[in-house]
């Protein structure tokens, strides 16, 4: 199968990688950030970032032709993991439906800057 580089308009990494790639019906993206789309600069707080964040993840996967239904997993990282009630508020605003919810992995990083939280995510595509 062929790989496919997925960009979305808004979002870049600052090294030679695409927000996500594509193999067949899987989709997987890169490292994503609480970073504004027009300057690149993180959000000032946890609920400033987690928004930004999932306001790409949007970009992203709607780049590649799906939606935000067709997430299956993602896997966030945050500087201090007691701070997961931004990130669970949302959460549940995007994934409302508890029988419809991705899975989800949180973990505490050591992420270094101005960087609160990141996430990256799998999905699986309608072909």
């Amino acid at each position: 199968m062929k790989r496919k580089s997925i960009y979305a308009e808004g979002f870049s990494h600052k090294n030679p990688i695409p927000a996500a790639c594509q193999v067949g019906n899987m989709l997987y993206s890169g490292s994503i950030q609480g970073t504004d789309a027009s300057t690149g600069a993180y959000g000032k707080t946890i609920d400033d970032q987690c928004r930004l964040m999932f306001a790409h993840v949007e970009r992203i996967i709607k780049a590649s032709g799906a939606s935000m239904e067709n997430i299956i997993k993602m896997t966030v990282w945050m500087k201090d993991r007691a701070q997961r009630a931004p990130l669970n508020q949302v959460w549940l605003e995007i994934f409302p439906d508890s029988a419809s919810r991705p899975a989800r992995h949180t973990m505490q990083a050591p992420l270094d800057g101005e960087k609160l939280i990141e996430c990256d995510f799998i999905a699986v595509l309608d072909l």
